[in-house]
């Protein structure tokens, strides 16, 4: 369906979810760890949603903007990482999980309320403004899940090594974190290699046929 539009089309509809994607996904993290004690994000001003905060310039607009322009259909990134220190926290390893989930469940969430609005844009059934709300609702949905899926990836620095990290016994959880400095070359082996979008392919169209079945599409 994206393939109908034009490159300038393309990038007016993805724009607005992918900032708010990866913004909401780091104030997330940084909300809930307010929660548990910590106030580092807080204090450095990093609670907010303004956009200009939180944006990499590698993974906010030049990674995003690539896939983009190159037509993949796979566009993913990220902003920088809100500081978390989980010195704050009571119970540090269960804490962390928790504030790592906080991020993947807000994309879910946002996945949720562009469904909404491309159903909006079925149910008003006006070319106006029904074509602009389906397209946005769709680039929202797809950026979401997306971001959801690959932060879930068990691979440091992601949310989901946070989250195995909590219940993996402590000896071994340290040895598993010492992963982290090769993380990021991982990942980037596995986009470019396609076995990135290999690993995705199945849940994420299991996943996004529910949200757009909410959608009515």
């Amino acid at each position: 369906m994206m393939n109908e539009l034009t490159l300038l089309q393309r990038v007016v509809v993805w724009v607005l979810p992918v900032v708010f994607a990866i913004t909401v996904h780091e104030v997330a993290h940084g909300w809930v760890a307010k929660k548990y004690g910590d106030n580092t994000a807080f204090m450095l001003g990093r609670l907010t949603l303004n956009p200009i905060k939180h944006i990499d310039l590698l993974g906010t607009i030049i990674l995003p903007g690539l896939l983009l322009l190159t037509g993949t259909g796979f566009i993913f990134g990220w902003a920088k990482p809100v500081p978390v220190d989980p010195r704050y926290f009571k119970n540090p390893r269960r804490d962390m999980a928790i504030v790592a989930l906080a991020g993947p469940v807000s994309n879910l969430l946002m996945a949720i309320g562009w469904a909404l609005c491309a159903r909006l844009g079925v149910v008003l059934n006006m070319e106006v403004v029904t074509l602009p709300l389906i397209y946005t609702g769709i680039a929202g949905i797809s950026i979401n899940l997306v971001l959801a899926l690959i932060n879930l990836l068990p691979i440091p620095p992601l949310d989901g090594s946070r989250i195995l990290t909590g219940i993996l016994p402590s000896r071994l959880a340290w040895k598993y974190n010492q992963l982290e400095r090769y993380g990021f070359i991982i990942l980037l082996l596995l986009l470019a290699s396609g076995a990135l979008g290999a690993i995705l392919a199945y849940p994420m169209y299991i996943v996004q046929q529910l949200f757009f079945s909410i959608a009515g599409l």
